[in-house]
């Protein structure tokens, strides 16, 4: 069928057509460039610290060497971190490095630094060899510098291993200390770390709910196989396996946690202190889910042996609750286990299973992370006895997106 024309008669009419036809055009062309979303506007403050300041030299005594160590030599991890962010730049976040009392007055102020959470360094004897451990945990930290309260937190971590034929000196442990923060072998450091991190973070526009590892219980046994590092201290291993449960999921989902910060955060404020001397009280939100795990413990097993060596599964167990704390409805609740294989060579006369168990322990969180990702179920349906776990990784991973 052809088109058919009406002409219009009337010059008034079409002159009206012709000023709508224009406005149409004009809308068109403007939409576009309003609804595009415009970076958050973020204030790099550092590197800090957490919990009392007046404390930090006992619980971070070589951080804050090698914090000394590069005023001394002309140097500062603010300008390390803000070099490492110049590398990866972030396209949601426009992040800059004035002053923070700069930020004074304004309706919003937003605030990211690089927060140091906790220290362990530890020596183990074995024969003649000295096992040198370095593990530096620490988030990605944003607060509102006007309300001082915390609005997304993104942990990370850098562990480091080193082995000496006699007990290493301090001057040889703060150079271990050192690559954790700026990289080693290859693998980027916590300053780089948080650059990566703080790229591909964002700020939402809206209240966001928030999520937080809050209770760890360990049984006996699991204690038991922990290193001295981990018990010496009331509250280290605690810390320690919440952290790693909340890297797990923070990284594997892409959501923030709240910080998990033992003995540090009373009534719910958490104590910061950055580089420059500054010192925050910062006001951490209530979560609106909470995780729980249970440590259930570890199990060694042989699984093969040859003239060369031998070969063992280490396993791990745990159960892990997630809810919504105020209406008490639970998302998952299910026993998980995990085994991870490590050989051993015939010529090695000393084992120290705890690394291999450590394996086992943060692969079950990944791996449980990753199907509540999306990212495959076919190993969660092997490794939990829940007959429903599918349904518990939909409900959780729908819980998350929430929180994202």
């Amino acid at each position: 069928m052809k088109g058919i024309n009406l002409p219009i008669r009337n010059p008034g009419l079409l002159k009206f057509f012709r000023v709508i036809a224009m406005l149409i055009l004009a809308l068109a062309t403007f939409v576009p460039f309003v609804c595009v979303a415009q970076p958050a506007h973020v204030t790099l403050a550092g590197l800090a610290f957490s919990g009392d300041a007046a404390t930090l030299d006992q619980r971070f005594p070589y951080s804050r060497r090698y914090e000394n160590a590069l005023a001394k030599s002309g140097q500062n991890a603010y300008a390390m971190i803000k070099a490492a962010v110049a590398q990866a730049p972030s396209e949601g976040l426009q992040v800059t490095t004035e002053q923070i009392d700069e930020l004074k007055g304004r309706d919003q102020a937003l605030v990211t630094s690089l927060v140091v959470s906790s220290e362990i360094v530890s020596v183990e004897t074995f024969g003649k060899l000295h096992k040198l451990f370095v593990l530096i945990r620490g988030e990605v930290l944003f607060f509102d510098f006007k309300a001082m309260a915390i609005v997304r937190s993104y942990p990370l971590s850098f562990a480091y291993i080193d082995v000496f034929d006699h007990n290493p000196t301090d001057e040889e442990i703060l150079v271990r200390v050192r690559n954790v923060y700026e990289g080693a072998g290859g693998k980027p450091g916590i300053f780089a770390r948080y650059a990566t991190a703080l790229a591909n973070a964002s700020i939402p526009a809206g209240v966001p709910r928030f999520i937080k590892v809050s209770k760890i219980s360990m049984t006996p046994e699991t204690m038991a196989t922990l290193p001295a590092y981990l018990k010496s201290t009331p509250g280290v291993a605690e810390t320690w396996a919440a952290d790693m449960v909340g890297e797990a999921i923070s990284t594997r989902v892409g959501v923030p946690i709240v910080p998990y910060i033992q003995g540090h955060a009373v009534g719910g404020v958490m104590p910061l202190r950055v580089s420059d001397g500054t010192v925050f009280s910062l006001t951490l939100p209530k979560p609106d889910y909470e995780v729980s795990v249970d440590f259930l413990g570890f199990k060694k097993v042989k699984f093969g042996e040859t003239a060369a060596g031998t070969s063992y599964v280490y396993g791990s167990f745990a159960n892990i609750k997630i809810e919504e704390p105020l209406s008490g409805t639970v998302y998952m609740n299910a026993s998980i286990k995990n085994g991870e294989v490590k050989a051993v060579p015939a010529t090695q006369t000393y084992v120290d299973d705890f690394p291999a168990y450590y394996d086992s322990l943060n692969g079950m969180f990944h791996k449980l992370s990753d199907a509540i990702a999306g990212k495959g179920n076919t190993w969660v349906k092997s490794a939990s006895t829940a007959p429903d776990i599918e349904a518990q990784i939909l409900k959780t991973k729908q819980l998350l997106d929430l929180c994202k």
